[in-house]
C-alpha cells in the first residue's frame, strides 16, 4: 500500500451477509474516499463471496477480499485482518459490520480520534450515544455486559464491547505479540484491556447502534459465556499482577 492519502484499512468480517454486504460497502465509499476495505470472509454458503469478488473486481486496489476456508469466528477474523493491515502498510484499522448496524458516515470521526489516541472506541453509553430497534433484553444483557467488565477489569471505557472501532496499526503490532483466543464480545474486550495494560490512550466517541438490517444475529449463549468466563479470569490475572508489582515496590 504506496498510497500516502489512504488513512487506514477498514476490515469487515462476513459469514452469511449476502443479504447486506453490498450495501454496507456502497454506504462506506459513499461517505470515506480516503480508505480500503478487506472483507475477511468465512466461505459462506450463502455466496457472499461471489457478491464481494464482484465489488473487488469493480474497484480494484481499494477492496480486498481474504477468503477462509470455514467458519472460525470474529476474533480470529479480525487477527488475520490486523495481520494483512500490516503486511500491507496501512497506517491504522476500522472494524465494521457487515450488517447494517454500523453507520460507515461515523469511520472518518473514529480516524481523526487516532491523533491523539492508540484505540477509539463508537460508543453507545456516552453522552450522545444510544441503541435503536432494540429489544428492552438486549439493551439490558449489553449494558450489564459493559458494567461487569469495567468492575471487574478497571475500566474507565463505557462501551468496551463495541466492535465499531479504530486502532493505530502500531499499537495493534503490540497486541498481537499474545497469543488472541478469544471470540464476540470478549474479544473486544480482550483487546480493549491490553490497550490499558500496555498504556495505550483509549479515548471514545458517540455513536447509535442500529439493530441489523437482514439475516440472523450470531450471538449464542456461548459467546455470553465465554464472555463471563474470560473476564472473570482476566479481572483476576491483573489483581494478582498488581499485588505482585506492589509488593515488588515495598521490597
Amino acid at each position: 500500500m504506496n498510497e500516502p492519502n489512504v488513512r487506514g484499512l477498514v476490515i469487515m468480517p462476513t459469514y452469511n451477509e449476502c443479504e447486506t454486504v453490498a450495501q454496507a460497502i456502497d454506504r462506506l465509499f459513499a461517505t470515506s474516499d480516503d480508505v480500503h476495505l478487506l472483507v475477511v470472509d468465512d466461505h459462506s454458503p450463502d455466496g457472499t463471496g461471489d457478491i464481494v469478488r464482484a465489488s473487488v473486481a469493480d474497484h480494484p486496489g481499494t477492496i480486498h477480499l481474504l477468503e477462509r476456508r470455514d467458519k472460525r469466528g470474529l476474533g480470529s477474523a479480525y487477527v488475520d485482518g490486523f495481520r494483512w493491515a500490516i503486511e500491507h502498510g496501512y497506517p491504522a484499522v476500522v472494524e465494521m459490520d457487515a450488517d447494517g448496524s454500523h453507520d460507515p458516515a461515523v469511520v472518518p470521526s473514529l480516524l481523526d480520534a487516532l491523533e491523539s489516541a492508540d484505540l477509539s472506541i463508537g460508543s453507545r453509553y456516552v453522552s450522545g450515544g444510544g441503541v435503536r430497534n432494540w429489544s428492552r433484553g438486549r439493551q439490558l444483557l449489553s449494558a450489564a455486559g459493559n458494567w461487569y467488565a469495567r468492575i471487574l477489569l478497571g475500566f474507565h471505557v463505557r462501551d468496551s464491547t463495541s466492535g465499531f472501532r479504530s486502532y493505530r496499526v502500531e499499537m495493534i503490532g503490540h497486541l498481537l505479540a499474545g497469543t488472541i483466543r478469544s471470540e464476540g464480545y470478549a474479544f473486544q474486550v480482550e483487546m480493549t484491556r491490553r490497550v490499558r495494560n500496555y498504556g495505550g490512550i483509549i479515548v471514545e466517541i458517540p455513536i447509535t447502534f442500529e439493530e441489523r438490517e437482514a439475516g440472523r444475529s450470531k450471538m449464542s449463549r456461548r459467546i455470553v459465556l465465554e464472555a463471563i468466563f474470560s473476564i472473570a479470569a482476566w479481572g483476576l490475572k491483573d489483581r494478582v499482577l498488581n499485588r505482585s508489582k506492589r509488593a515488588r515496590l515495598r521490597a
